[in-house]
């Protein structure tokens, strides 16, 4: 796990963004292995972190994978933001966010929803065929997640009603496993 100590770019942390105090709750940001420095930039922007601030949030958490914006940590009484690259498991992350913000990745946006978390995927439109987008428009019409763009991220935030959202269904691996067992004939 690399923390990265880098300095902001362009603007960092704004210090008008921290939270009321008392506030409690963590968002958890992932761009997987990938890079989405776009994504990184819009979450930590004055608009987003206002938004999040005004939604209770007092800790923000962005894995920015390989990309190049690194915004610095912030450690304060009332708001911390904690930044790193890569772990082996994002599970804890995971566990402890009351709202998980992603790239549209099929890993990140399945374990995530597998964990019962609430789930705001933001599209990379820069991205040629992008096949994350049919992902996330049909797990949108299942109910399970709300998407955007990283420009319209604040206002999603903003507007979204979290708790509308339907929990994914659990994995059933038992029957995956019946399958195979039929097709090699070992049951």
């Amino acid at each position: 796990m690399a923390v990265s100590s880098a300095a902001p770019a362009a603007g960092g942390c704004p210090l008008e963004a921290r939270p009321a105090p008392g506030a409690t709750k963590s968002a958890f940001v992932t761009v997987g292995t990938t890079c989405f420095d776009e994504l990184i930039a819009a979450v930590s922007a004055a608009p987003c972190l206002r938004v999040l601030r005004g939604l209770g949030y007092g800790r923000l958490v962005l894995q920015i994978g390989r990309g190049t914006r690194a915004p610095r940590p912030v450690r304060a009484p009332d708001f911390a933001l904690e930044v790193f690259r890569f772990k082996d498991s994002l599970a804890e992350d995971l566990r402890q966010a009351d709202l998980v913000i992603s790239h549209a990745g099929a890993g990140s946006c399945l374990e995530t929803l597998g964990e019962g978390k609430p789930l705001v995927v933001v599209i990379n439109e820069t991205l040629m065929d992008n096949h994350q987008l049919e992902l996330a428009r049909q797990l949108r019409r299942d109910g399970h997640l709300v998407y955007c763009t990283c420009s319209t991220l604040a206002e999603t935030l903003q507007s979204v009603d979290l708790s509308l959202l339907k929990p994914f269904p659990p994995g059933r691996p038992e029957k995956f496993a019946a399958f195979l067992d039929d097709v090699l004939g070992l049951e």
